[in-house]
């Protein structure tokens, strides 16, 4: 894990010391709300619905046992006892006071954790595969080029005002983990034909009002060259993106208007240009930044403990079948921990519950945590030894749902319960679905299936690559939800195609259920997931099942 220098220190604690000032101006009314709005953006303090909203960065989504203690003791602090995890991996405090947000930098600065460039129209919080370092399919762990991406990106004076917010990701793996290609530009580690390792770059990514999957704009770029393509890229989208209409600023409408080739050889001029200013200090610090990615030091332990409770316990049987899965070293294990008990806000989790999750880590886990874009946290480095104890701490502070992968793991914004932005209700709808596949006992027989649900069309929610998607609307002051389906999130993403017309909030979760029935019904066997089935056989069987009276109008 990156531990900050000196220069990283003196950077943070400056810029705490910055907006306090500047809240402080704001305060005493010296400085008007839409003055203060460009600063607090900039240290990712929203004015949502009911309250300020405090967005933390969590690089990639890396935590050890001493942050994750620090956002509870935050939380209990100047907030409701909760914090909210995104799918940025990011963590939201719903409830701040403004005069407590310097405070609350400050305590983040003591951990070394920030809220810089989680807002605004800049380079957004870098994200990288929840797994990252223990998977076994990856080239090699992410980390320290998000790490170098986040460094670079950090107050770059060029691209601190740009036309719109800007996403970046990374990934190593054969299985994308990380939404890679709903970015605005995503790295992905690969190697050529020749063995070398180098870097396949995709752009024009991104969800909203216009989803687009990204293209590839470089199949291989050397490791020497990464940092001045990518900044090549940020150049040429500042100067050709538009900046006229804020729904039409984003790279992905840039990529669009002006064709993947255009875009190309403007960035090789770029890069061109760019390149030979270098010297090479990028890859002296990538190697830098490197050592402070070590490899656990594994330990060995027997497995027989560990083999004898999952014989002889059938709940702690299925949770290892749902949330655990291999690790790169045979004799340990990834343990994704669900903060999707049914009926819980997705993404939220109690102070209490962050400090059981620390205290798993620091004894159990190589002090490791991950928070993943699925709005989880994960322990990536767990003997299986130890899986027995991890299973029975979780129980007692709600957290063993056996439920990763399954229809109740919901991906949901906050909605309009905090948004201003929200148009409809996320999390009832989340909480309601969770609930009904609960009481049904169907979640293990129906198997994988990703449903996501936004509150807006800005699909917070990534609701476009769900298998089942879920957007909540305004029509006419009351809230319709529309459903996408086939979408997909992975290396074979795809947009999900809108179902028909949407359905009153009080029909949505119905509609579900008899979209899963039919499902159910036209499934090849227990083996074929909802997205296989959808692409086999088309949206016909799945309209039939959510709109039974056109079926029975039809045959009329």
């Amino acid at each position: 894990m990156y531990k900050y220098n000196d220069f990283d220190e003196t950077f943070v604690r400056d810029r705490v010391a910055q907006f306090r000032a500047q809240v402080e101006r704001r305060i005493d009314g010296s400085l008007t709300e839409d003055e203060f709005k460009p600063l607090r953006l900039m240290n990712g303090l929203y004015l949502q619905l009911h309250a300020y909203m405090l967005r933390v960065a969590i690089p990639y989504g890396t935590l050890d046992s001493a942050k994750m203690r620090q956002l509870a003791m935050i939380a209990d602090r100047w907030d409701k006892g909760y914090g909210h995890f995104t799918t940025r991996q990011n963590i939201q405090y719903n409830w701040p006071k403004l005069s407590d947000v310097p405070d609350m930098l400050e305590a983040l600065a003591d951990v070394e954790m920030h809220a810089i460039q989680t807002s605004g129209n800049t380079i957004r919080n870098v994200t990288s595969d929840h797994f990252a370092g223990a998977a076994p399919d990856e080239i090699e762990d992410p980390r320290p080029v998000a790490e170098l991406l986040r460094q670079w990106s950090t107050d770059h004076p060029e691209f601190q005002f740009l036309g719109r917010k800007f996403k970046i990701a990374v990934g190593a793996a054969t299985h994308d983990r990380a939404v890679l290609k709903a970015h605005d530009l995503a790295v992905r580690i690969v190697r050529n034909d020749a063995g070398e390792t180098g870097y396949e770059i995709l752009v024009g990514g991104g969800l909203g009002r216009t989803p687009m999957i990204g293209q590839v704009l470089n199949a291989f770029v050397p490791r020497a060259d990464l940092l001045p393509y990518v900044e090549a890229v940020l150049s040429v989208y500042n100067l050709l993106g538009r900046r006229d209409n804020k729904y039409k600023a984003r790279i992905k409408i840039t990529v669009h208007e002006n064709g993947i080739d255009t875009i190309r050889a403007l960035v090789d001029k770029e890069f061109a240009r760019l390149r030979p200013t270098f010297l090479g200090e990028d890859q002296a610090l990538l190697e830098e930044i490197r050592s402070h990615f070590p490899a656990p030091a594994y330990h060995n332990a027997p497995l027989d403990t560990y083999q004898a409770a999952y014989d002889a316990d059938p709940v702690f049987r299925a949770w290892v079948d749902t949330n655990v899965v291999a690790h790169k070293n045979p004799s340990y294990a990834i343990a994704t921990i669900s903060i999707k008990a049914h009926g819980a806000t997705p993404g939220d989790a109690t102070s209490d519950q962050m400090r059981a999750m620390a205290d798993l880590a620091e004894t159990f886990a190589h002090d490791e945590l991950r928070i993943s874009h699925e709005q989880n946290v994960i322990l990536p480095h767990v003997h299986k030894s130890h899986l027995p104890a991890i299973h029975a701490r979780l129980k007692e502070v709600g957290l063993a749902t056996a439920n990763i992968g399954l229809i109740s793991d919901i991906i949901a914004c906050p909605g309009m319960d905090y948004c201003a932005l929200a148009t409809a209700r996320s999390i009832p709808v989340a909480q309601q679905i969770a609930e009904r596949f609960n009481e049904l006992k169907l979640e293990h027989e129906i198997g994988e299936l990703k449903l996501k649900i936004s509150g807006c069309i800005n699909a917070c929610g990534h609701h476009h690559v769900g298998h089942i998607g879920i957007l909540g609307l305004d029509r006419a002051g009351v809230e319709n939800y529309q459903i996408t389906l086939g979408g997909d999130a992975t290396e074979t993403a795809a947009i999900g195609e809108r179902a028909g017309p949407g359905f009153a909030y009080d029909e949505i979760v119905p509609a579900i259920e008899r979209l899963i029935h039919g499902y159910l019904e036209v499934r090849e066997d227990a083996g074929e997931t909802f997205l296989a089935a959808y692409r086999r056989l088309g949206p016909a069987p799945f309209k039939a099942a959510l709109y039974p009276e056109a079926k029975e109008k039809h045959a009329a």
